[in-house]
């Protein structure tokens, strides 16, 4: 009996917020995957985070308690040098074998970037891709990614589970409309993230304390 596959889930989570554990949520529960969530490091397309690796594990680590179907995966905060997917899929393939299924979980909008990724093309030979989209978003493609793709679509599910990888699945999940650059700006303003982030976040004021605003003292001149 084949394994069931494992899914990886990359980002900054800087903070972690309700849409990328929704997202996540919804994925393994199609795919019957267990999903790993990765942090990065050092990302090779976005700004370094605000929070620190220890301040984002304590945040993934507080929001994922509780339940076992999303797990949190340090690999790439241990390893020296950019956050590379291409290293992350070659150490899990390593270390589950020829023959488990291997899922990328990736949102449009980075999936029309992935040309643009280290050592793009070999993400198919080591996992599937499985690309989050929105009600109604048609994902747009720059044409070299479009023909690496087009003999790789899935029709369901089914088709990842059948091989390790290479394939391309599109999954509809909900459209929540949560970003972490707006919450880190409600706390930079004072104010609270209710409903956005895991209430776990709120319940410890150390969680989030990276993105509010200084304490000021009230000392005397």
């Amino acid at each position: 009996m084949t394994a069931p596959p494992l899914a990886v889930f990359g980002g900054t989570f800087d903070p972690v917020h309700i849409g990328h554990l929704r997202a996540a949520w919804e994925a393994a529960e199609a795919l019957g995957a267990e999903v790993r969530l990765v942090p990065a490091k050092i990302p090779p397309h976005r700004p370094q985070p605000v929070a620190s690796p220890e301040q984002r594990v304590a945040m993934l680590r507080a929001a994922l308690a509780g339940q076992e179907r999303l797990r949190l995966d340090l690999r790439e905060l241990d390893r020296p040098g950019p956050s590379f997917t291409f290293d992350t899929l070659t150490s899990l393939r390593g270390e589950v074998g020829s023959t488990r299924p291997l899922v990328l979980v990736i949102g449009a909008d980075a999936f029309a970037g992935l040309a643009g990724w280290h050592r793009w093309r070999e993400l198919f030979t080591l996992a599937h891709v499985c690309v989050l989209t929105r009600p109604a978003q048609i994902p747009a493609m720059p044409d070299e990614l479009a023909a690496e793709v087009a003999a790789r679509h899935a029709g369901g599910v089914e088709a990842l589970c059948a091989a390790p990888a290479g394939r391309v699945l599109d999954m509809v999940v909900s459209a929540l409309g949560i970003s972490a650059t707006r919450i880190r700006a409600l706390l930079a303003e004072g104010r609270e993230p209710r409903w956005l982030v895991p209430q776990a976040l709120l319940d410890d004021p150390r969680l989030l304390a990276a993105y509010r605003p200084p304490a000021t003292g009230s000392g005397r001149g």
